[in-house]
């Protein structure tokens, strides 16, 4: 079963000035447990039946491809992306977050269900701010799944790539917000329908009409879902989008912390832009998330933007030709979750309009003072999606926050 909505929203992103400091640089499955559990302070059966696609502006194709022209990197087709297009792939989940925070599960009082998942939180960021935004996964045929699908289509994300399972649940998370807002994570799938994914339920075409196509690494946990999502990667690829990777570790997800290194590194040096967090550094390298070098070394070659987020800190860049910081905005902290999501929202809905920015340190610093802000609003209210920001959102606090040194 498929669920089918197309929509074209697009707006004007706001352009702000950005105080950064920068430097130069030179180029350089098991299903056997049910119940996991995660601390976390990061940032952090059916064939396809639709016939609906999403529709673009009168008198123009979804995709031009510039014939003759090559990626540098991997000998590809350069596609031209009209529709400025951004597909991601991956969980779309329940949250059930306290309505009281600093306590632990058990002793919460009640719950309030939130609909969640990375790449759904930033599929629905990036409508938010008025692009265009397409989810592609796997939910259970139930009411969670249908509600979820609901909450895609309501937020303007084009449906058509997601799938319904009868034979697997929704997968739901509960998480515990600590004193600070940080928060730990118990998962319930065994298996989940996202973990059920198979690669002739991909909707091809709407992978090709991509301009960027984001992903995360919680569908290489497992098969099938570990084969749709590289075989999700190639098609995009092929027809010219761009790859956009944030790993968003959850370890008990994974066999062992070996495990998750392994499958997290495995489609690192695909990736044109890569997003992970200062406790994702230390986690995958050891190594000091702050020391420029050491991540400079850690960029694959090919990759056009690394990003390591440091929570209220902001952001460190790097790209071939130079890499530097920009500081967060300082706001009331009430909830993380998506905080990470709503920065990759706020980033990628640019690339998606103007990809050259990753070559014009000025303009990728405004870009990413933007997603510092997108980031931000989104701690301050419970729940991923509901506090997703819009445009107007965003530039009411650039133009009244207090910005953190860089």
């Amino acid at each position: 079963m498929a669920c089918s909505s197309g929509v074209g929203l697009i707006s004007n992103l706001c352009s702000v000035q950005s105080s950064v400091s920068s430097t130069k640089s030179s180029s350089p499955a098991p299903r056997s447990n049910s119940i996991s559990y995660w601390k976390s302070s990061p940032s952090p059966t059916s064939s396809l039946e639709s016939s609906f696609r999403p529709s673009f502006p009168a008198g123009s194709s979804s995709l031009t491809i510039r014939k003759g022209a090559t990626s540098p990197r991997s000998n590809r087709i350069v596609a031209q992306a009209i529709n400025e297009l951004v597909a991601c792939f991956g969980e779309l989940l329940i949250d059930f977050v306290p309505t009281v925070g600093g306590l632990s599960l058990a002793d919460a009082p009640a719950f309030k269900k939130a609909p969640g998942g990375a790449p759904a939180n930033v599929a629905c960021g990036i409508a938010k701010l008025g692009g265009k935004a397409a989810f592609i996964g796997k939910v259970g045929d139930d009411e969670f799944g249908h509600m979820l699908c609901d909450v895609l289509k309501d937020n303007h994300v084009i449906t058509n790539g997601v799938r319904f399972d009868s034979h697997a649940r929704t997968a739901l998370a509960f998480v515990t917000l600590r004193h600070d807002g940080e928060r730990e994570f118990m998962f319930y799938r065994n298996p989940s329908a996202d973990m059920l994914f198979q690669p002739d339920e991909l909707d091809i075409e709407l992978l090709q009409q991509a301009s960027i196509f984001h992903y995360g690494s919680i569908s290489l946990i497992t098969e099938p879902s570990r084969s749709t999502h590289l075989e999700a990667m190639r098609i995009a690829k092929e027809a010219g989008a761009l790859l956009s990777y944030d790993p968003n570790l959850r370890l008990p997800l994974w066999p062992s912390a070996d495990a998750a290194k392994e499958g997290i590194m495995s489609i690192w040096d695909q990736a044109d832009i890569i997003k992970v967090s200062d406790e994702e550094v230390i986690f995958l390298t050891g190594a000091d998330p702050k020391d420029d070098a050491h991540n400079l070394k850690m960029m694959p070659a090919g990759c056009r933007l690394m990003l390591v987020t440091e929570g209220a800190e902001g952001c460190r860049y790097y790209t071939p030709k130079f890499h530097g910081q920009v500081g967060g905005l300082k706001v009331q902290v009430v909830d993380t979750t998506g905080a990470g999501d709503a920065f990759c929202a706020g980033l990628l809905s640019q690339l998606a309009k103007s990809p050259s920015i990753v070559e014009d340190e000025e303009k990728l610093r405004e870009a990413l003072t933007f997603a510092n802000a997108c980031g931000a609003i989104t701690t301050t209210e419970r729940g991923a999606i509901p506090s997703l920001p819009d445009n107007e959102t965003v530039s009411r606090l650039l133009s009244t926050a207090h910005r953190l040194p860089a």
